[in-house]
Parts: structure tokens; sequence; C-alpha cells
């Protein structure tokens, strides 16, 4: 199975000036775990994840000042719509994160999550009836 069939299209996209408050209602809104974040002053592209959210706040940082610029991480590895599933969880594995940016030309088209390949991995699970006679 390949990366396109498993990733959300579903792609939030931010700008560094966002507070991390802002990020999070967005976030909860689409029911998304990560924000592509677009800095076109830099002509740069990271991702801010819940955890980058969670770090700050759980260190006491104040989520209606800090910006997702300041908290987003640009060193991002990037897929390909073509990748395998298995080619995404080794990046992510490698890396140590959860999310992948799917590139396809120069803008994201989707984003793969770890929770997206589980679902494409695991058996479905079907509720049996047992019959007692």
């Amino acid at each position: 199975m390949l990366v396109r069939d498993a990733m959300s299209t579903v792609v939030l996209t931010i700008g560094p000036t966002h507070t991390l408050r802002q990020a999070a209602g967005l976030m909860a809104a689409r029911r998304v775990g990560a924000a592509v974040v677009l800095d076109t002053a830099a002509e740069g592209m990271g991702i801010l994840t819940e955890r980058d959210i969670l770090t700050s706040v759980g260190t006491g940082e104040d989520p209606d000042l800090e910006t997702a610029g300041a908290h987003t991480t640009g060193d991002v590895v990037f897929a390909s719509p073509s990748w395998t599933l298995e080619e995404a969880a080794e990046a992510m594995s490698r890396g140590g994160f959860r999310h992948l940016i799917v590139l396809d030309g120069e803008g994201p088209v989707g984003i793969v999550s770890v929770r997206d390949i589980i679902r494409c991995w695991a058996p479905v699970r079907r509720h049996r009836t047992t019959l007692v006679g």
C-alpha cells in the first residue's frame, strides 16, 4: 500500500505568527494532529504538531504569546505519495516523529501519520455473534 492510499488530504496550513492557542484551536476544529507552517518570508515549510504545543505548555510557556514559528520543526522529512507505507514508517521510526508532510510537486497534498499507517495495517475487527443453541 502507498502513502497516497493512507494519507489524510486535510492539510491545515498556518502562518508562523499564529499563536499556539490559535493553532491548537484550528487543529482541534479540523481534528488533525499537525499543521503545516508556511513562512512566505523565509520561503520555508515546517510542521507544528500536538506534541510541540504540549511541550510548550508543559514547560509553562503562554500559548497566547508563543507563536507557531517559534515551535515549528523546520528540519522536515517529506514523503512522496508514491512511497510505500513501509518507507514512511521507516522514516518516522528513524527520525522519531509521528507525521510526514506529503509533497507532490511544490506543495503539500497530504499528511500521513502513524495512526494512518496503523489503520491500514491493522486487520479490520468485526463483531461476531455467537449463537448458543
